[in-house]
């Protein structure tokens, strides 16, 4: 079968990750919920926030994003030599 040009869709199976924080980071979220509260006037869960919030770090990140598509790389040549 000739391949789409649309790859096959990666796992959406969501993860839930439990994680404890310092008193004063969880303050820090707290404060950000309510920065993004008087911003957007909407009311969102520190929980619901942070998944976000780690996605924006880890996409601004370039020397990680450097090394995540060297890995990238390196996990398709090794699948496609499956």
């Amino acid at each position: 079968m000739s391949e789409l040009k649309l790859a096959k869709l990666p796992d959406r199976t969501p993860v839930k990750i439990t994680i404890v924080v310092s008193p004063e980071l969880n303050r820090s979220l707290a404060a950000y919920a309510e920065a993004y509260r008087q911003s957007y006037g909407e009311t969102e869960k520190v929980s619901e926030l942070i998944p976000f919030i780690l996605e924006h770090f880890l996409d601004t990140d370039r020397q990680f994003k450097g090394k995540a598509r060297t890995l990238s790389r390196s996990d398709r040549t090794t699948s496609a030599k499956a």
